[in-house]
């Protein structure tokens, strides 16, 4: 298994917490140069999963562009960058598995840009099933996941915050890395899937 991340200290996080062997690689998904250089490095590889993002949001008179663009140097860019130079490396039977999010689909205030960016990675998902096959292209798009991203809460500002969420989603409950995770492995082991857009969201989208 192949990880990599811009946080050396993430790495090595998450090496001790995988079983098997694991090779780090700290990358910069941003960075078009950096990106072909790991792929031409790691060599052929049978599936390729790109979670990397930092997001933001803010209502869109009041967001500073600049702010805007990095978003989708970040999330859309780099998963661009992870798809066009990975392709190339993976196996005849591999996948690639992109990330996109829950406010393509369900409009909120103050996510114009993250909304938009979302969107644009669903729609380039599904066009590469078609320019890479018989490589599989699926995409996941989670709703509100209580995972490490929201450490910069507070503790009782985060749990309101879920549990607000929670009360008005139709399982009643937030999503876990877990619930990501499991749908990420379903799009690697189901081969007569491609072109998909999993919703992974508790019916988010439905409210």
């Amino acid at each position: 298994m192949v990880i990599a991340s811009r946080s050396k200290a993430k790495l090595q996080a998450a090496k001790e917490q995988l079983n098997g062997s694991v090779s780090i690689h700290v990358l910069n998904t941003t960075d078009e140069e950096q990106v072909r250089g790991f792929f031409e490095e790691i060599g052929s590889y049978n599936h390729l999963v790109i979670s990397a993002a930092e997001t933001s949001g803010g209502k869109f008179l009041e967001t500073d562009s600049e702010a805007s663009r990095q978003l989708f140097e970040n999330k859309f860019w780099g998963q661009y960058y992870a798809a066009k130079y990975g392709a190339s490396q993976l196996t005849a039977n591999g996948s690639i598995t992109l990330f996109s999010g829950v406010v393509a689909y369900k409009k909120m205030v103050g996510s114009a840009a993250l909304g938009a960016v979302n969107a644009a990675i669903s729609n380039l998902g599904q066009t590469l099933a078609l320019e890479l096959a018989p490589i599989r292209v699926n995409v996941v798009s989670p709703g509100i996941i209580d995972t490490p991203s929201r450490s910069k809460m507070s503790l009782d500002a985060r749990e309101q915050f879920y549990d607000t969420i929670a009360d008005k989603l139709p399982v009643k409950r937030v999503g876990s890395a877990s619930d990501a995770a499991q749908s990420v492995l379903y799009l690697i082991q189901n081969t007569f899937v491609t072109g998909t857009v999993l919703h992974v969201d508790g019916g988010h989208r439905l409210i």
